[in-house]
């Protein structure tokens, strides 16, 4: 099925069927960086500047994580966000459903009236959306972060491959 995922993201033209909003990505981003310290507080610059999510659009964003309860806002000197809970107690899908639920076809995204039931091609992308909900459901920001590959999620490694680099903690 992640074969199904992947060629259904390399034949779509960018900008029409979207699995992923940009703002969901980029809420996925801020939790897993924010996870990383859970109890540490981070300025909305450090956590654009480790995410690559511009500013502006990142203002947005962690405005939308303090009110569903997954970030703290702390104002003052010292202040800044910090995760408001488990990472083993926050999957990927809450945090995309913070955003915004993915959006699954239910009729023919077309409008064509003698379309009763989805066509076989729009059955099998709003099955490929059931399966990326799925896989989202399972997994926790925990789980995220834990994972030893040797690429670590938003970090930059080293050309060896060894080391990490940006990876001080502020």
């Amino acid at each position: 099925m992640v074969l199904v995922i992947y060629v259904l993201l390399c034949i779509i033209p960018p900008g029409n069927w979207v699995m992923l909003q940009r703002t969901a990505e980029y809420a996925l981003r801020t939790v897993i960086w924010m996870a990383r310290e859970p109890g540490c507080a981070q300025t909305s610059h450090q956590i654009a500047k480790g995410t690559r999510v511009p500013p502006r659009y990142l203002y947005k964003v962690l405005q939308t994580l303090v009110r569903e309860g997954m970030l703290r806002s702390q104002p003052g000197p010292g202040g800044g966000f910090t995760l408001e809970r488990d990472p083993d107690k926050i999957s990927l899908l809450d945090v995309v459903d913070a955003i915004g639920p993915i959006g699954r076809i239910c009729s023919c995204p077309l409008g064509l009236k003698s379309h009763k039931d989805l066509c076989p091609l729009h059955r099998h992308l709003d099955r490929a959306y059931a399966v990326l909900e799925e896989e989202l459901a399972r997994t926790t920001v925990g789980e995220v972060i834990r994972e030893r590959t040797p690429f670590p999620s938003l970090l930059e490694t080293k050309k060896s491959g060894q080391g990490r680099m940006g990876s001080k903690r502020r």
